[in-house]
């Protein structure tokens, strides 16, 4: 089947960086548009940013300019690095794909397990 794995969450102070990457792995035939979702403490699922197959980006007004997306088509993996964090970055961060899968007829949407970033003093 297809997996998606994320790593690179964790704890950084107000101002810091942080690099979020998500692997897609299985029986895979292509990958779409693929992107990250942030879910803040008692919030809904809200798009972050995502990035086609072509490199077109796009972007939640809150993170333009301190966030960007980009991926690696060779590792089936997008990344989202994360500049300038604030507080109200904190969240459970998850990846999402469009992916063509052998054995199925059409494109559909696989997600990671979720990260969690935390931008505290």
């Amino acid at each position: 089947q297809v997996q998606l794995v994320e790593s690179g969450g964790g704890l950084v102070q107000p101002g810091g960086s942080l690099r979020l990457a998500c692997a897609a792995s299985g029986t895979i035939v292509a990958i779409y548009s693929m992107g990250w979702y942030q879910q803040g403490p008692g919030k809904q699922r809200e798009l972050v940013a995502s990035i086609t197959s072509g490199g077109a980006t796009n972007y939640a007004d809150s993170v333009k300019g301190r966030f960007t997306i980009s991926r690696n088509n060779a590792k089936n993996t997008v990344y989202l690095q994360m500049n300038s964090l604030k507080p109200e970055d904190t969240a459970v961060y998850y990846c999402y794909a469009f992916i063509h899968r052998v054995g199925s007829s059409g494109r559909y949407d696989y997600w990671g397990q979720g990260t969690q970033v935390t931008v505290s003093s």
